[in-house]
């Protein structure tokens, strides 16, 4: 689920979010970073947890159709195929994924009914839903497509659901749109036949890339003086209050990779660092900090410092 650009992000807000210094409880921070990685997964379940609320919600608001005391002609004959939708079906009465959901206290939907009953409406308005209801292709495939739409056109980008998570965990505001493209690309490979287990996938691609976070952090942090200094011999004619900012922090990141990262080339650590720098920092951020990381490759390169090892490295 994790990208590396997305772990890099997560360290980036850890090193900026540390006051204190490299004396202090390593160890502490550390912690905090990982439980900041592993709260993504907990979006992930609270997504699908929606998924499932939605689910249900199809089915009672059938039943009270069929209650109701003067029924329309549609209020007598409801359209069945949102309740009966073999995606949804797959994933409400996935017993692992429920039991994950359960044991952690993600179904927050009990209590905020208000958002189910708001995206409920939304979709029982939408065009998509409209075209779904009208089409008498019951396929798996029709079904899946549904609940593609409904999630990347309805509920990914509903304001009022942001704000939502937004006030329930900080850290996932920039979560969320790593989590749904997460989710669409899991949804996406379902097959009705598809084991239990394919929704609920690893948090990490490999141990790799839980290391890679560690050790950025950890590296980072423990050489923070050293880092600092190094920019500031090449920074003279810059303000110091941009070194204190965020800015400051991704420099100091990019040193650590080109380092102690051998394995990862000197473009590759550019790239994701003035990426980053576009969507976090200022405007003028992207061309500081590759003014400066440009400077420092060249130095290295011209003084055979911190080579790179592998094919294709710059």
């Amino acid at each position: 689920m994790l990208n590396r650009r997305h772990i890099r992000i997560k360290v980036m807000q850890s090193m900026y979010a540390f006051k204190g210094t490299e004396s202090d409880d390593l160890l502490k921070e550390q912690r905090f970073l990982l439980q900041s990685l592993d709260n993504m997964y907990d979006l992930y379940l609270s997504l699908l947890a929606l998924l499932t609320e939605l689910h249900k919600k199809s089915k009672d608001h059938n039943e009270k159709l069929q209650k109701k005391l003067v029924k329309s002609a549609a209020d007598e004959n409801p359209n069945l195929k949102f309740q009966d939708n073999q995606l949804l079906h797959l994933i409400s009465s996935n017993v692992i994924l429920q039991e994950a959901i359960s044991n952690k206290k993600l179904n927050y939907w009990d209590l905020d009914f208000e958002y189910v009953d708001l995206l409920f409406k939304e979709i029982l308005n939408s065009e998509i839903y409209e075209k779904y209801t009208e089409d008498p292709d019951t396929s798996f495939k029709k079904d899946k497509t549904f609940v593609l739409d409904v999630f990347s056109e309805i509920i990914a980008p509903n304001d009022k659901l942001y704000d939502y998570f937004e006030d329930k965990k900080l850290t996932w505001v920039d979560d969320i749109p790593v989590v749904n493209t997460a989710i669409l690309k899991i949804l996406r490979k379902l097959k009705l036949t598809s084991p239990e287990t394919d929704l609920l996938p690893e948090l990490y691609k490999d141990e790799d890339d839980k290391e890679f976070a560690i050790e950025l952090f950890k590296k980072s942090f423990l050489n923070n003086s050293k880092f600092t200094e190094e920019i500031n011999k090449k920074t003279t004619n810059w303000d110091s209050e941009r070194l204190a900012s965020l800015d400051g922090v991704l420099l100091k990141m990019a040193i650590c990779e080109f380092q102690k990262f051998p394995s990862i080339p000197h473009k590759v650590t550019m790239n994701e660092y003035l990426e980053i720098a576009k969507e976090y920092s200022t405007p003028k951020s992207s061309l500081f900090i590759n003014g400066i990381l440009d400077k420092i490759v060249k130095e290295y390169q011209s003084e055979n410092l911190h080579p790179k090892v592998g094919r294709g490295l710059m």
